[in-house]
């Protein structure tokens, strides 16, 4: 038997109720499915990029286009893992973690969304937590940063609770006007461990191509 040439799919990382790979075709069709079923309100917009807002027919396939492009360009000056969240076997959302020059900065940035209908469980808690870890006691990462607009206070609240701080603000247009954006940033001795160790497997092929 040949060896896999894309040693990512042999990435898993297990939280107590959750499983997150990085995205394949298969999964990425399923996150599809969760995005249409719904991500936030009609009347709010919590990503800087509107994407929610394609027509059905649209949204999957640039969501297949975004994906595979970010699977492309993954190598060790810079790279973004988005992985599919699994809850029974089951996409519900997605969690990126992502950085550049990974081998002199030792920072990740991170993003996520999970299906509307699971919201408020803790979830996107779990899955930011299965990310810290994974970058700062498996990848040696020294800082992590992230960032929500003003007015998503349930994406400042994860933050909180994990142990980011307030690192100033952006202005940025959103839909044709202004929102600010605070950003955070927390560093790998202030962060708020979850009661719970993060499983990993299948990490060692997939060094080389994250700079480490």
């Amino acid at each position: 038997m040949t060896t896999d040439p894309w040693p990512f799919h042999q990435l898993v990382l297990r939280t107590p109720r959750l499983e997150l790979r990085p995205d394949d075709d298969a999964g990425l069709r399923e996150l599809n499915e969760a995005a249409l079923a719904g991500v936030h309100a009609p009347d709010e917009m919590p990503f800087y990029v509107p994407w929610t807002q394609a027509p059905p027919d649209v949204l999957g396939r640039q969501t297949m286009q975004f994906y595979w492009r970010h699977r492309a360009e993954v190598g060790p000056t810079g790279w973004t893992l988005n992985f599919l969240v699994r809850l029974d076997g089951t996409v519900i959302g997605t969690q990126g973690l992502k950085a550049t020059n990974f081998a002199v900065t030792r920072e990740v940035s991170s993003g996520s969304w999970i299906t509307r209908r699971l919201q408020g469980q803790g979830f996107g808690t779990e899955i930011r937590a299965a990310v810290l870890q994974f970058a700062f006691d498996h990848l040696g990462a020294d800082a992590a940063r992230s960032g929500a607009f003003a007015d998503n206070p349930a994406s400042r609240a994860v933050s909180r609770k994990l142990g980011y701080r307030e690192d100033g603000t952006n202005t940025l247009e959103r839909q044709g006007s202004w929102a600010t954006e605070i950003r955070l940033l927390l560093r790998s001795e202030d962060f708020v461990r979850p009661g719970w160790k993060l499983e990993v497997e299948g990490l060692n092929p997939c060094l080389e191509l994250l700079g480490i």
